[in-house]
Protein backbone atom coordinates (compact mmCIF):
# COMPACT_ATOMS: atom_id res chain seq x y z
CA UNK A 1 0.00 0.00 0.00
CA UNK A 2 1.20 3.50 -0.89
CA UNK A 3 0.38 6.82 0.72
CA UNK A 4 0.23 9.74 -1.68
CA UNK A 5 -0.03 13.03 0.19
CA UNK A 6 -0.66 16.33 -1.53
CA UNK A 7 0.23 19.28 0.66
CA UNK A 8 -1.80 22.45 1.04
CA UNK A 9 -4.05 24.42 3.35
CA UNK A 10 -7.70 23.39 3.82
CA UNK A 11 -9.71 26.64 3.96
CA UNK A 12 -11.44 27.74 0.74
CA UNK A 13 -9.56 31.05 0.90
CA UNK A 14 -6.38 29.04 0.17
CA UNK A 15 -7.85 26.93 -2.65
CA UNK A 16 -6.00 28.66 -5.49
CA UNK A 17 -2.88 29.79 -3.65
CA UNK A 18 0.56 28.69 -4.75
CA UNK A 19 1.02 26.69 -1.53
CA UNK A 20 -1.89 24.46 -2.56
CA UNK A 21 -0.27 22.93 -5.65
CA UNK A 22 -0.23 19.52 -3.92
CA UNK A 23 -3.97 19.73 -3.19
CA UNK A 24 -4.60 20.83 -6.78
CA UNK A 25 -2.80 17.76 -8.11
CA UNK A 26 -4.86 15.40 -5.94
CA UNK A 27 -8.06 17.19 -6.93
CA UNK A 28 -7.14 16.73 -10.59
CA UNK A 29 -6.39 13.04 -9.96
CA UNK A 30 -9.75 12.67 -8.20
CA UNK A 31 -11.53 13.65 -11.40
CA UNK A 32 -9.23 11.76 -13.72
CA UNK A 33 -9.43 8.46 -11.81
CA UNK A 34 -12.97 8.82 -10.38
CA UNK A 35 -12.47 8.64 -6.65
CA UNK A 36 -13.83 10.82 -3.85
CA UNK A 37 -12.23 12.33 -0.79
CA UNK A 38 -13.85 12.06 2.60
CA UNK A 39 -12.83 13.97 5.71
CA UNK A 40 -11.68 11.61 8.48
CA UNK A 41 -11.22 13.29 11.86
CA UNK A 42 -8.89 10.53 13.10
CA UNK A 43 -6.47 11.55 10.32
CA UNK A 44 -7.26 15.28 10.48
CA UNK A 45 -7.52 15.26 6.72
CA UNK A 46 -9.38 14.13 3.64
CA UNK A 47 -8.56 10.67 2.37
CA UNK A 48 -9.48 8.55 -0.61
CA UNK A 49 -8.66 4.88 -1.08
CA UNK A 50 -8.40 3.33 -4.51
CA UNK A 51 -6.32 1.10 -6.72
CA UNK A 52 -4.12 2.84 -9.24
CA UNK A 53 -1.66 1.11 -11.55
CA UNK A 54 -2.38 -2.15 -9.72
CA UNK A 55 -1.33 -0.62 -6.38
CA UNK A 56 -3.52 0.03 -3.34
CA UNK A 57 -3.24 3.74 -2.68
CA UNK A 58 -4.40 6.05 0.10
CA UNK A 59 -4.53 9.68 -1.03
CA UNK A 60 -4.29 12.30 1.72
CA UNK A 61 -5.02 16.03 1.84
CA UNK A 62 -4.00 17.07 5.39
CA UNK A 63 -6.25 19.57 7.17
CA UNK A 64 -3.51 20.42 9.65
CA UNK A 65 -2.34 23.41 7.63
CA UNK A 66 1.01 23.26 5.93
CA UNK A 67 3.28 23.61 8.95
CA UNK A 68 1.80 20.53 10.67
CA UNK A 69 1.32 18.29 7.62
CA UNK A 70 3.33 15.54 9.30
CA UNK A 71 0.64 15.03 11.95
CA UNK A 72 -1.87 13.86 9.34
CA UNK A 73 0.74 11.84 7.45
CA UNK A 74 1.84 9.91 10.54
CA UNK A 75 -1.78 9.23 11.55
CA UNK A 76 -2.49 7.62 8.15
CA UNK A 77 0.83 5.74 8.21
CA UNK A 78 0.16 4.29 11.63
CA UNK A 79 -3.43 3.30 10.85
CA UNK A 80 -2.61 1.60 7.55
CA UNK A 81 0.85 0.35 8.64
CA UNK A 82 2.58 2.19 5.79
CA UNK A 83 6.38 2.39 5.84
CA UNK A 84 8.28 5.64 5.08
CA UNK A 85 9.58 4.23 1.78
CA UNK A 86 5.94 3.84 0.67
CA UNK A 87 5.14 7.53 1.12
CA UNK A 88 4.99 9.89 -1.84
CA UNK A 89 4.48 13.63 -1.26
CA UNK A 90 3.50 16.27 -3.84
CA UNK A 91 4.07 19.91 -2.95
CA UNK A 92 4.90 23.38 -4.23
CA UNK A 93 8.46 24.59 -4.83
CA UNK A 94 9.28 28.30 -5.22
CA UNK A 95 12.72 27.62 -6.67
CA UNK A 96 11.28 25.91 -9.77
CA UNK A 97 9.63 27.81 -12.64
CA UNK A 98 5.84 27.62 -12.76
CA UNK A 99 4.63 24.22 -13.94
CA UNK A 100 8.03 22.52 -13.80
CA UNK A 101 7.94 19.02 -12.31
CA UNK A 102 10.80 17.50 -10.35
CA UNK A 103 10.66 14.01 -8.89
CA UNK A 104 13.14 13.40 -6.13
CA UNK A 105 14.15 10.64 -3.76
CA UNK A 106 14.81 11.59 -0.15
CA UNK A 107 16.60 14.76 0.83
CA UNK A 108 16.31 17.78 3.06
CA UNK A 109 13.21 19.86 3.56
CA UNK A 110 14.62 22.60 1.31
CA UNK A 111 12.99 25.22 3.53
CA UNK A 112 9.48 23.83 2.92
CA UNK A 113 7.61 23.70 6.22
CA UNK A 114 5.28 20.88 5.17
CA UNK A 115 8.22 18.63 4.29
CA UNK A 116 10.00 19.73 7.46
CA UNK A 117 6.97 18.61 9.49
CA UNK A 118 6.85 15.20 7.78
CA UNK A 119 10.57 14.60 8.33
CA UNK A 120 10.14 15.59 11.98
CA UNK A 121 7.29 13.14 12.70
CA UNK A 122 9.28 10.42 10.94
CA UNK A 123 12.08 10.95 13.45
CA UNK A 124 14.38 12.53 10.89
CA UNK A 125 13.68 9.88 8.23
CA UNK A 126 13.68 11.66 4.89
CA UNK A 127 13.65 8.63 2.60
CA UNK A 128 10.21 9.22 1.09
CA UNK A 129 9.81 10.09 -2.60
CA UNK A 130 8.56 13.51 -3.64
CA UNK A 131 7.17 15.49 -6.50
CA UNK A 132 7.98 19.18 -6.48
CA UNK A 133 5.60 21.34 -8.51
CA UNK A 134 7.17 24.62 -9.61
CA UNK A 135 5.37 27.81 -8.60
CA UNK A 136 8.21 30.32 -9.25
CA UNK A 137 9.83 32.58 -9.96
CA UNK A 138 9.39 34.37 -6.66
CA UNK A 139 9.17 38.16 -6.94
CA UNK A 140 10.92 40.35 -4.35
CA UNK A 141 8.44 39.59 -1.54
CA UNK A 142 8.91 37.28 1.44
CA UNK A 143 8.31 33.64 0.57
CA UNK A 144 5.60 33.29 3.23
CA UNK A 145 3.67 36.06 1.46
CA UNK A 146 4.29 34.74 -2.06
CA UNK A 147 3.14 31.17 -1.39
CA UNK A 148 -0.15 32.36 0.11
CA UNK A 149 -1.01 34.55 -2.87
CA UNK A 150 -3.52 33.26 -5.40
CA UNK A 151 -2.33 32.19 -8.80
CA UNK A 152 -3.43 34.63 -11.48
CA UNK A 153 -5.93 33.39 -14.05
CA UNK A 154 -3.10 33.17 -16.60
CA UNK A 155 -0.89 31.22 -14.20
CA UNK A 156 -3.69 28.75 -13.49
CA UNK A 157 -4.03 28.18 -17.24
CA UNK A 158 -0.28 27.56 -17.42
CA UNK A 159 -0.41 25.23 -14.41
CA UNK A 160 -3.28 23.10 -15.74
CA UNK A 161 -1.22 21.08 -18.29
CA UNK A 162 1.50 20.60 -15.65
CA UNK A 163 -1.05 19.07 -13.27
CA UNK A 164 -2.30 16.80 -16.07
CA UNK A 165 1.28 15.72 -16.76
CA UNK A 166 1.90 15.27 -13.03
CA UNK A 167 -1.13 12.97 -12.70
CA UNK A 168 0.17 10.83 -15.57
CA UNK A 169 3.61 10.89 -13.98
CA UNK A 170 2.30 9.66 -10.61
CA UNK A 171 0.62 6.71 -12.33
CA UNK A 172 3.84 6.03 -14.25
CA UNK A 173 5.76 6.22 -10.95
CA UNK A 174 3.52 3.58 -9.37
CA UNK A 175 4.18 1.26 -12.33
CA UNK A 176 7.86 1.97 -12.93
CA UNK A 177 9.49 3.43 -9.82
CA UNK A 178 11.32 6.67 -9.23
CA UNK A 179 14.38 6.38 -11.47
CA UNK A 180 12.43 5.85 -14.70
CA UNK A 181 9.91 8.50 -13.66
CA UNK A 182 12.70 11.02 -13.09
CA UNK A 183 14.15 10.26 -16.53
CA UNK A 184 10.81 10.70 -18.26
CA UNK A 185 9.19 13.59 -16.38
CA UNK A 186 11.78 15.78 -14.66
CA UNK A 187 12.24 19.03 -16.49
Amino acid sequence: MKLIAGLGNPDTKYAFTRHNAGFMLLDYMKYKYSFDFKFESKFNGEIAKTTLAGESVVFLKPHTYMNLSGNAVIAVMNFYKIQPQDIFVAYDDISLPLGTLRFRAKGSDGGHNGIKSIIKVLGGNNTFDRLKIGIGPQPPVPSEVFVLQNFTKEQLEELKPALQKAADAVEFYLNNGLTLTQSKFNG
